[in-house]
């Protein structure tokens, strides 16, 4: 196998991009184990994302997950993160020591439509803030530390798995 193509696959994107399931679909077309850092905090804490924001706040689980983040140790793996992973810039120099930073993107509407409970799904967003203003805040975080990115509208998570595959190719 290539030298690149050993490296970690990180999946950043908003919530309801796909990163979970698409990182699952990846991992067993690669034959690679699959990390989901949302479940590595919930599963180490206790704790749903939500119920952690609620006894935390915002900036006690910003923490939290960053260092959550840091703490990932592997290799040869796909790692989905969380959708406010990108707010910490060591969390993401570190995600990418080993790994490419794979930007699954979805427009605004499409995230509307799968993301209709945001408290529920322990989105990191402020009180008041808008599903469209975080994507704005977010988007440009996504843009600078992507390696790749995938369009993914339209798409079945079949057709952006053999997307992320054709870009890995093209990058070893």
């Amino acid at each position: 196998m290539e030298k690149e193509l050993v490296k970690n696959i990180v999946l950043i994107g908003m919530p309801g991009a796909g990163k979970s399931t698409v990182g699952v679909l990846l991992a067993k077309a690669m034959g690679r184990e699959f990390v989901d850092t949302d479940l590595l905090i919930q599963s180490g804490e206790k704790a749903t994302l939500s119920d952690l924001i609620g006894r935390h706040g915002l900036a006690g689980f910003c923490d939290i997950e960053r260092r959550y983040a840091e703490g990932v140790d592997i290799r040869n793996a796909v790692i989905a993160t969380g959708g406010s992973v990108v707010y910490y810039d060591s969390a993401m120099r570190h995600l990418k020591e080993n790994g490419i930073a794979v930007y699954l993107e979805l427009p605004l509407e499409g995230l509307k439509q799968r993301l209709t409970d945001v408290v529920g799904r322990g989105v990191v967003i402020e009180p008041g803030e808008t599903l469209e203003s975080l994507f704005i805040k977010r988007w440009q975080l996504y843009e600078q530390y992507a390696d790749i990115t995938i369009y993914t509208e339209g798409l079945t998570h079949e057709q952006v798995v053999g997307r992320i595959l054709n870009e890995l190719k093209k990058k070893s």
